[in-house]
């Protein structure tokens, strides 16, 4: 009988080694590459040369918590590149219907450290074939998650598409956004973006080691999905990242602003009032015991009042507004000029909300009333509420209340973000910019899920056995290549287009072309264009 693990290594292309970060990579064939710390032995994977676990930057813990990072200390030798490390503390994602725990397959059991800082390298080989090279950037809202997904492993977009990709570990949460700034003066004055910062370093080490991994650093693209696309929303604002990157591709995390000082400033003295600690008392902040500093995560971020615009402003710890590290929201009241020479490809998934309406049980079971359905659009849409329960039942006139709930708070909560992001790069009239928006529903539990947040990702690296056989249908994998064709097209020329689609006009504000990706691929010009405009209204009010 075939395995489940032989089914992954099959698709995947990997071994059992690559497979689980584990095994031996002494066998001669065992590639080593020269990093500007050292050198590092990875392991070949079907054609792929494979590192994992390599350190961009040195151990954040101790006196280095809460500051930039630092260089690792180079090391002599060869150094093991054959397992997945490096995962930050996590901040708590929230409730989930037991079922969903596993829903996008393994997930990463790794402990978690403050020597965090790694990234994972794919490659067709060590030559000098300067191949595009495309930096992934997991999701968790700046809060949680990691590289080490096998949702994320780059085999398959690495030999398929001649791609070298990278993915990055970094601070997350309260050790990667404190902002310390306004009780901990200069020594302090970055702390709420060394995360951000992180990925910059990141950046940095691709620009000095693409070469050596057959890849070119003057054609970087960085994308990410979730939380991750806001991470390159913010390296896209970023005066320290420009130059480092060349294109870049946000997955269902547009972030239009970000948090501002006197927001991040009350979230840390909360911080500090959650452990009776004093602005002179920083260096026992930084001395505090892991687990101890995760505990004050959720109880500070309640102490905080709305932000001043609900459906913009997403993040608490993540990156800050502080005029120097990131001089403006990158997208607001208009596109940053920073990045005006970058292209982008920016989406997100039709049912986004879906996922994370799981929880509730009269979402799940589809029993929202048409009651129920007013109340709690109108407790996000205000004076719009009857015009969007009016298009929702017009553009979906056999959907159940419980499927247009999910529709309408997609719209509220990922789309208007997507929308806002894109008609502000449009009308900057720089670097052109492509729309899509990924279709193709998952037949899991029963179908409860639709095209839910995080749906395309495995479309995106082809790693859909991963993820397992409920999400698997007819037609799946031959989207798969050609969703992991289309983003390594854009990460080689700057534009998505290619023959496994129709003609992909580019974005422009009068037009609005949307590639829709499902079974039947095709352009849409301004989908759910009225809600659109309600809910702009609404996140701008």
């Amino acid at each position: 009988m075939t395995t489940r693990r032989t089914v992954l290594r099959t698709s995947l292309g990997l071994t059992a080694a690559a497979l689980t970060g584990t095994g031996s990579a002494r066998a001669a064939e065992a590639p080593i590459a020269t990093t500007t710390s050292g050198k590092v032995r990875g392991m070949s994977a079907d054609g792929v040369q494979v590192f994992k676990g390599i350190p961009y930057g040195a151990s954040t813990a101790g006196a280095n918590r809460f500051m930039p990072p630092r260089t690792p200390e180079p090391w002599a030798g060869v150094r093991e590149a054959t397992a997945y490390a490096g995962r930050s503390p996590q901040a708590p994602s929230g409730p989930q219907r037991p079922e969903l725990a596993r829903v996008w397959g393994p997930v990463d059991t790794l402990p978690v450290g403050e020597d965090c800082l790694t990234l994972h390298v794919w490659t067709p080989a060590l030559d000098n074939a300067r191949r595009p090279v495309m930096v992934w950037l997991h999701g968790g809202a700046f809060s949680y998650g990691s590289a080490n997904s096998l949702r994320y492993d780059g085999t398959n977009l690495a030999r398929k598409h001649d791609v070298v990709l990278v993915a990055v570990n970094h601070r997350l949460n309260v050790f990667g956004h404190l902002d310390l700034s306004a009780v901990g003066g200069d020594r302090f004055a970055q702390s709420g973006n060394v995360g951000a910062l992180d990925l910059v370093a990141a950046l940095e080490w691709v620009r000095d080691n693409a070469a050596q991994f057959g890849g070119d650093a003057g054609n970087v693209t960085i994308f990410g999905q979730s939380g991750g696309g806001g991470k390159v929303s913010a390296l896209l604002g970023m005066p320290a990242a420009k130059g480092l990157f060349h294109k870049a591709i946000i997955e269902s995390g547009s972030a239009v602003r970000f948090a501002e000082p006197e927001r991040t400033t009350r979230l840390a003295d909360a911080v500090l009032k959650h452990y009776e600690l004093r602005p002179n008392d920083l260096d026992k902040l930084q001395a505090m015991p892991l687990a101890k500093l995760q505990e004050a995560i959720v109880p500070a971020q309640k102490m905080l009042p709305k932000p001043r615009h609900v459906l913009l402003d997403r993040y608490n710890f993540g990156p800050v507004v502080d005029g120097k590290v990131l001089p403006a929201h990158p997208y607001d009241p208009a596109a940053t000029a920073l990045s005006a020479a970058i292209p982008l490809l920016v989406g997100g998934t039709k049912d986004e909300f879906a996922i994370y309406l799981a929880p509730d049980d009269v979402v799940w079971n589809r029993a929202v009333t048409e009651d129920d359905l007013r109340k709690r659009v109108s407790a996000v849409a205000g004076d719009a509420t009857d015009g969007l329960l009016a298009y929702y039942s017009r553009a979906l006139p056999s959907a159940s209340p419980s499927d247009r709930l999910i529709k309408a708070m997609t719209g509220s909560m990922f789309e208007v973000r997507s929308m806002m992001l894109g008609e502000r790069k449009a009308a900057q009239a720089g670097a052109p910019l492509w729309m899509y928006r990924f279709d193709w529903e998952s037949p899991a539990f029963g179908g409860r899920l639709k095209a839910p947040h995080s749906m395309e990702v495995p479309f995106v690296f082809d790693t859909l056995p991963v993820i397992g056989d409920a999400h698997q249908k007819p037609g799946g994998q031959a989207l798969a290549d050609r969703v992991s064709k289309t983003w390594a097209t854009f990460a080689r020329n700057g534009n998505p287009s290619n023959d496994s689609l129709p003609a992909w006009p580019a974005y422009t504000t009068d037009k609005r072309a949307t590639m829709i990706l499902d079974d039947e691929c095709k352009v849409a010009n301004d989908p759910d264009g009225e809600a659109r405009q309600l809910w702009t209204k609404v996140a701008t009010a």
